[in-house]
């Protein structure tokens, strides 16, 4: 955290609800959106949005277009300006096994002499027929060299687990990266967009980013502000609605091991604290942009419901034990069962009314992943 001066706001503690266990439910594939919106004949603000109510605990199907009527002047949103990479390389053994390198994030310690050298790395099995996307590679060994396009090389170190940025598997691996260019020079050469198999085709890199996209950084979309259009942000702008940029450069999602996220980099800028700060001195609401604006902001907020400006790399992990003491609502989309993402989204709605909303989204038909529909829960 920054060691600026805190501005002069009054702060006020709030009672936290804790609890360890994840909400259960089936996602059957009908619900997983395999392309995205633009491609079902629709915009990408014509998403469906699921609108909950904490404090009356009322459930509201609205579409994402809507988001004006639902805000209130003065309230403030806090977006992401991660920028996605085209993070997944196409690789290759020593042994000559096809393979799929994804590029998580940038090791908080990577040497000063080669800032873009070391990264957290998941090394994916590639597919083959009878699958339509690559697999996590869980037997790998230290020392592994894996071989990139264009002569580029990554040499896999120690699990990260064992550094403590990562969960308890070897799926995610500390590498040194030997490239013929720059990290970002060269994915953009190089790389594509990471899929999952729920998506149906690759596609190009300007389908995973959102309109507020400017830092790259991202392995995978902030994809709680994909709904967002140039026109839905006139309209919320004109509505009085306060926009405050924050960065956190999101790694990979684990959809098939769910593990904690990793640690990640992330900046709060003065003039965005700010905002925050003025908006809950005034009885505003702030309003996070999915669960990376979040973990950006918790990291950024002190016990006393201060938002101090910063940046560097966050360990914080948000659970219904910790809660949230900096946002008052929060856009996310749909998460798999056992995702990670539903333990803030717990802290945010509690636990009735977060099995509620995921009771009701099954029952209406609403869409999973990043090309899925929205849901806004609102304290």
């Amino acid at each position: 955290m920054s060691s600026a001066a805190q501005p002069a706001v009054e702060c006020e503690s709030r009672a936290r609800e804790s609890r360890d266990d994840l909400i259960e439910f089936d996602l059957p594939a009908a619900r997983e959106a395999t392309r995205p919106p633009e491609e079902r004949g629709l915009g990408r603000d014509d998403v469906r949005l699921l609108v909950a109510d904490r404090a009356t605990q009322r459930i509201e199907h609205r579409l994402f277009v809507h988001l004006p009527q639902l805000l209130e002047r003065g309230d403030v949103l806090v977006v992401n300006t991660s920028a996605t990479l085209p993070a997944s390389l196409e690789a290759r053994t020593a042994a000559g096994a096809p393979a799929e390198l994804h590029l998580s994030t940038r090791h908080p310690d990577s040497p000063r002499e080669r800032p873009d050298g070391r990264w957290i790395v998941e090394l994916r099995h590639a597919p083959s027929l009878g699958r339509a996307a690559s697999t996590p590679w869980l037997d790998a060994a230290a020392g592994t060299v894996v071989r990139l396009p264009a002569d580029g090389t990554a040499r896999l170190l120690a699990p990260a687990a064992d550094s403590g940025l990562a969960g308890a598997t070897t799926r995610l691996w500390i590498a040194d990266l030997d490239l013929p260019s720059p990290v970002l020079r060269y994915l953009a050469r190089h790389g594509r967009p990471i899929r999952y198999a729920y998506v149906d085709r690759d596609r190009p890199i300007a389908a995973y980013q959102t309109i507020f996209a400017r830092n790259p950084g991202s392995a995978e979309m902030p994809s709680a502000a994909r709904p967002f259009s140039p026109e839905l942000v006139t309209r919320l702008v004109t509505w009085g609605i306060v926009f405050a940029p924050v960065t956190l450069h999101a790694g990979v999602a684990s959809p098939e091991a769910h593990e904690p996220p990793t640690a990640e980099w992330y900046d709060v800028p003065a003039e965005s604290a700010q905002l925050v700060n003025l908006a809950r001195r005034h009885g505003r609401r702030v309003i996070a942009v999915g669960t990376t604006a979040v973990r950006a902001l918790e990291t950024a907020t002190d016990a006393s419901l201060c938002t101090h400006p910063g940046n560097g790399w966050t360990r914080l992990l948000i659970t219904p034990e910790h809660g949230v003491r900096s946002v008052d609502g929060l856009i996310t989309g749909w998460h798999e069962p056992h995702a990670s993402h539903l333990a803030v989204l717990e802290a945010v709605a509690g636990r009735p009314l977060l099995e509620a909303s995921y009771r009701a989204a099954l029952e209406a038909g609403y869409l999973w992943h990043e090309f899925g529909d929205s849901h806004l829960v609102l304290r």
